[in-house]
């Protein structure tokens, strides 16, 4: 099992060049590697059971199974509700009567594994985007500044390089700000999409399923019905026809255990409340860098809050002769670099600016 997952902890180190917000990390790294370790460990049978097995009188067992797996099994929901042991055998299992209607087809569990491995790809499809489109441009500005023991020599070169660049493109990186903050929105939109997309998966069964899950406990004894049982079912039916000696249509009807549903619905409860969290994270992050670009005045507020040692006339100053793309570049910046260090380049940038601004008036 170490073996299996050993690949995954790389996603969960720290990058040494900061280019993101942590929701966004969360969304990329973590969910990836969540929905794919969810896809190895169900598509590892041999570390979890049998995904199938069917109890059947007079045939083989091996084709029943395959068979019953290939195609898909049902119960009967009317079942759920009817007492275990004295009117039905187990939770959903009762006699069909040949109603095709009153019957529940499960036809998900073959492609849990592919969903979930769909599901990490679109997870880290956003990261993918905005990887290719910042190009190492932090990385390359900052120039192995996050660490306050660089010699004067070598940090004043690098700080004249960083401010020249800075300086010879202002009003050039709006491109650059508006790709991040797409980027986080599409994080949320992809969110969003899969929750619409797992509850028509389970044919609309996902989207109130961690809420039965939590009223399950409240509920009386003799009334409640496990949500869990009832959309992963542990035991299900199964029809099976072949002819007899004589040519004659015969009917068999097997029991069919799915222990792979017991990895399932721990599976997605967890998914279930990840999810919403992190709905509910990007939300506020999207609706945060809306305000960042709508009122220019909050983004001076926010520069000084995030970097302490930078005094509010200075990101004052900064706000107010730059752009939002060229703002948000030397905020970023700021994670990447030593903070004195930072202090310096960033106040030393604003005198320039400022007397670059006042030179062409």
């Amino acid at each position: 099992m170490f073996k299996l997952f050993g690949g995954l902890k790389q996603y969960f180190k720290v990058p040494d060049v900061i280019i993101d917000s942590p929701i966004f990390r969360l969304h990329n790294l973590f969910t990836t590697a969540l929905l794919a370790s969810c896809s190895l460990v169900i598509t590892a049978t041999q570390y979890v059971g049998k995904p199938i097995e069917c109890i059947v009188n007079g045939l083989p067992t091996h084709p029943i199974n395959t068979y019953c797996w290939i195609t898909s099994t049902f119960t009967m929901p009317d079942a759920f509700q009817r007492q275990v042991g004295k009117e039905v055998a187990h939770p959903g299992v009762a006699n069909d009567f040949d109603d095709e209607d009153a019957k529940k087809y499960y036809t998900y569990y073959q492609w849990v594994c592919f969903v979930l491995f769909f599901q990490a790809m679109m997870c880290y499809t956003p990261k993918w985007l905005w990887d290719a489109w910042e190009g190492g441009l932090v990385r390359t500005l900052s120039m192995g500044m996050n660490q306050s023991l660089v010699p004067d020599k070598d940090k004043d070169k690098k700080k004249k390089v960083l401010i020249d660049y800075l300086l010879h493109h202002v009003e050039r990186h709006n491109s650059y700000a508006i790709r991040y903050f797409l980027c986080e929105t599409l994080c949320l939109v992809n969110i969003i999409g899969q929750l619409y997309m797992m509850n028509h998966f389970f044919d609309g069964e996902f989207f109130s399923y961690g809420l039965r899950v939590m009223s399950f406990s409240d509920q009386n004894q003799e009334e409640r019905v496990d949500p869990m049982v009832y959309v992963f079912p542990r035991v299900t039916k199964c029809i099976f026809h072949k002819y007899g000696a004589s040519g004659t249509i015969q009917k068999h009807d097997s029991l069919c255990l799915l222990p792979l549903n017991i990895v399932n619905e721990k599976t997605y409860i967890f998914i279930w409340f990840w999810f919403m969290i992190l709905a509910a994270l990007l939300t506020v992050l999207v609706l945060y860098r809306a305000l960042l670009l709508s009122v220019p005045s909050l983004r001076p507020k926010v520069f000084h809050w995030w970097h302490k040692l930078i005094p509010h006339e200075v990101a004052e100053a900064l706000a107010r002769k730059t752009d939002v793309g060229d703002w948000w570049l030397l905020y970023t910046l700021g994670d990447n670099m030593d903070p004195l260090i930072y202090r310096e380049v960033v106040s030393e940038l604003s005198k320039k600016i400022e007397t670059a601004a006042s030179n062409s008036s």
